[in-house]
């Protein structure tokens, strides 16, 4: 008799726990099963609204399932490349706006999704702790500064009168002159550590391929006193003439070869 009260005891727990555990493996409900694809649009862009994106991220997704062939759907796309943006995801958002591109090649929003792809490498250089490190784009590796160019040189080109292109074109100035900056502060890397050839190449290779870019100034300074390490008179000499000629007030005709400069990330 005992024996069978457990065994009736042992039946009920096993039958509550495979209840139980049914409950827990059951779908989550979606609240957004009856909803238009408007009204998922507009809790979308409520969430976005209020900062929280990683809420809008879902509700896009389901907008472009189930909004697919329409231009509502091609929105949902680029708000969420932006949402994965402002959450810190960007390599999610520039995945996201290139499956865009591939898909929608004559969008009337393609220079925007352009525009939003340089924007993304553009603030991706800098990195989230730059603000305490201070560190200078020109000081970091430029893969995403001239992806970010690409980018927006490609917009410039094919949407000369879209809205976006005034600030692409500011933003491409600033990234050249970073790019310069780059070249310039590894060849007075070179020059600190006593390589006087490569600080030359480096430093070459910034007055020929960046053009009236204000580096230009150190470049040939280092040049000056890269070649005059190496005893190079003659070559010496005509670098110095040049900066001389371009720039007759430079600081580094004194001798110096450092030049205080703010990041250039603080224009923005």
């Amino acid at each position: 008799m005992f024996r069978a009260k457990l065994s009736v005891v042992g039946v009920l727990l096993f039958s509550g726990l495979i209840t139980l555990l049914a409950g827990c493996s059951s779908p989550p409900v979606d609240k957004t099963a009856g909803w238009s694809p408007n009204k998922i649009y507009s809790e979308a862009r409520d969430e976005m609204g209020s900062g929280a994106y990683d809420k809008a991220i879902p509700l896009l997704e389901k907008l472009e399932g189930r909004a697919a062939g329409t231009p509502l759907a091609q929105q949902a796309q680029l708000e969420k490349a932006y949402a994965h943006y402002k959450s810190g995801e960007s390599a999610q958002a520039l995945a996201t706006i290139d499956r865009f591109v591939k898909l929608h090649p004559a969008s009337p929003a393609l220079d925007y999704a352009l525009y939003l792809k340089g924007i993304v490498n553009f603030n991706d250089d800098l990195g989230l702790f730059s603000f305490i490190t201070r560190q200078d784009l020109s000081e970091r590796d430029q893969k995403a500064a001239k992806e970010s160019f690409e980018s927006f040189r490609e917009l410039v080109t094919r949407f000369p009168e879209s809205r976006y292109t005034p600030d692409a074109t500011q933003r491409m100035n600033y990234i050249v002159n970073s790019l310069a900056k780059y070249e310039v502060h590894v060849a007075r890397y070179y020059y600190s550590r006593g390589a006087y050839l490569a600080a030359i190449n480096r430093a070459q290779a910034a007055l020929s391929e960046y053009r009236d870019v204000p580096v230009q100034e150190e470049a040939l300074a280092i040049l000056v006193k890269s070649y005059d390490a190496l005893d190079m008179p003659h070559l010496r000499d005509d670098a110095k003439r040049v900066l001389e000629k371009n720039y007759p007030q430079s600081p580094y005709l004194t001798g110096s070869l450092t030049k205080a400069s703010s990041p250039w990330w603080k224009f923005w």
